[in-house]
């Protein structure tokens, strides 16, 4: 049976743009988001919300493998959303990362184009915890100073990743980044370095 989505699709799909929206402008500071589903697993609760409430019918989503293997995903995602899914990162408009340690090179999903950087892919990892005041240092817009804050997991190599995501700005993938509850972006905008 297809677990249901939203239970008022748009008000729930509003707070939840809403969260996300605040995330990104104010990169490195997690906002509520409880979202009130219960996807198939492993797509988290947040994932999900976030699938629901930014995909659609002309943005292709790739799944990490830990999503992509389990056929019930694919289906709730499919009936909720009507996103097709590809196998291609570097054609994802979204990119729906389960286990971000194993998430595939920033470079190898879509960058955007000098005319059209919007066609980057955004990619949605669901994280163990966001936790505030210590580890990564983010400065950049939307940051008054600066911002620390821990990620917990991330792939090696994450923060040089991030340093030659920005360096062709204005290409360049964002980051929704949730966590139980919460939610937090890291656009291409933003400089990342170790704490």
């Amino acid at each position: 049976m297809l677990a249901a989505g939203f239970t008022d699709p748009v008000h729930d799909a509003q707070g939840t743009f809403r969260a996300v929206m605040d995330a990104l402008a104010r990169p490195g500071l997690s906002r509520p988001l409880a979202p009130g589903l219960a996807p198939p697993a492993p797509l988290t609760p947040e994932l999900a919300a976030v699938a629901l409430t930014l995909t659609d019918a002309d943005t292709p989503v790739w799944l990490d493998a830990a999503l992509a293997d389990v056929p019930e995903v694919a289906a709730y995602l499919r009936f909720h959303t009507g996103a097709p899914l590809t196998d291609d990162p570097a054609q994802a408009a979204f990119a729906l990362i389960r286990d971000p340690a194993r998430c595939p090179p920033l470079d190898r999903f879509a960058q955007g184009t000098p005319a059209y950087p919007d066609t980057a892919t955004t990619l949605v990892l669901a994280l163990d915890a966001i936790t505030p005041g210590e580890g990564l240092r983010l400065t950049g817009p939307g940051i008054k100073g600066a911002v620390r804050v821990t990620l917990t997991p991330l792939p090696e190599g994450f923060v040089a990743q991030c340093a030659g995501n920005r360096v062709g700005f204005p290409l360049g993938v964002d980051l929704i980044l949730t966590a139980p509850g919460r939610v937090a972006g890291l656009p291409r905008s933003t400089a990342v370095t170790e704490g």
